[in-house]
């Protein structure tokens, strides 16, 4: 069997298996970037990404950390693979007439990758931020003694009754809502289109950070070849994941507080709500200044660094040709 039939199969099982390696290293640091962004002037519960981690322990127990992994890991492999396949097969296009890519065309291959993995991307951070922010608005809400007398306040009723179901006591742990349920719950009252909510603001993070991220690696991973026919050593690769990956990160973080606030549903009692982009972003200029839009942006750099790194490195080792090339079906392909 030919590398040309299982390309885009094992392209498709290294993307999968980078995202849930990097996704079970990093989750606890993407959940501190969530609650730091969904903070508002004057509630902050939180006062940095170890003073988030460290509260989220002390009153929803380590697992607390990782509450929202669970889709993330569903969802993770098909988003990943399709962000990683999707910018191969496009510098493969663009690369047919046997000349080198310029910077222009990997900035297109990006951009595609990126317009390809909202696909996934949107309803999987859509689930993924309602149930990581669940454990700050009990925080921010909690009273010395709460009593079935006296509920939380939460502007969705999914979360709202996961929360307030019988007596509760400070700094008790909360029951969790599953993302099924909220799925389930999202298609009932607004349909399709509930799942998708900051599909623009998605669209409008993950397309530059594909733009600055695969032309970025692309030209610091050829540095450290040896030659033009061979490839980088894996430590190479790991090490200008991690830098493409960061700094993508950070330059696209104001894109990526906006979308976080737009697709949180369950408000703290004293937050609004945002009509769109341009009412988010009008909003947190008026009330909480151009610094807001860097919350969190240090917290994602250490989550995109790994993640990404990882990922080149499963490219490097190819495990995915490993697997198809010993498996029965490849040993009966043509």
């Amino acid at each position: 069997m030919s590398q040309q039939h299982i390309s885009l199969p094992a392209k498709l099982i290294n993307g999968g298996i980078a995202g849930i390696v990097g996704v079970t290293c990093v989750f606890p640091i993407d959940l501190a970037k969530t609650r730091l962004q969904n903070q508002r002037r004057g509630k902050q519960v939180y006062k940095s990404m170890m003073d988030c981690l460290v509260k989220t322990v002390r009153s929803e127990g380590y697992f607390g950390m990782y509450r929202g992994a669970a889709v993330n890991l569903t969802l993770v492999t098909p988003e990943k693979a399709i962000k990683l396949a999707a910018n191969d097969f496009f510098r493969h296009h663009f690369a047919k007439n046997g000349q080198g890519l310029t910077v222009f065309k990997e900035m297109l291959s990006g951009c595609g990758a990126g317009m390809c993995q909202v696909i996934v991307t949107t309803p999987m951070e859509m689930l993924k931020i309602q149930l990581q922010d669940a454990g700050r608005i009990v925080a921010e809400q909690q009273k010395p003694v709460i009593t079935s007398s006296s509920k939380l306040v939460a502007t969705n009723p999914l979360l709202s009754r996961s929360y307030n179901s019988g007596t509760v006591t400070a700094l008790a742990t909360p029951r969790p809502v599953s993302a099924t349920q909220i799925a389930r719950e999202l298609l009932r009252t607004q349909g399709i289109q509930g799942l998708y909510k900051g599909l623009g603001a998605t669209l409008m993070r993950d397309v530059p950070f594909s733009v600055v991220y695969f032309p970025l690696f692309a030209n610091l991973n050829r540095l450290g070849q040896p030659s033009a026919d061979q490839s980088s050593p894996f430590y190479w690769a790991f090490l200008s994941g991690c830098a493409a990956g960061s700094t993508a990160a950070v330059v696209v973080n104001p894109c990526d507080v906006v979308k976080t606030r737009l697709q949180s549903l369950n408000k703290g009692s004293a937050e609004e709500a945002y009509s769109g982009v341009v009412d988010c972003v009008s909003k947190i200029l008026r009330k909480e200044g151009p610094a807001a839009f860097m919350k969190g942006a240090g917290c994602r750099a250490l989550v995109m660094a790994p993640l990404f790194g990882i990922a080149q490195v499963m490219y490097f080792v190819g495990v995915g040709e490993y697997i198809l090339d010993n498996s029965p079906l490849s040993v009966l392909s043509p």
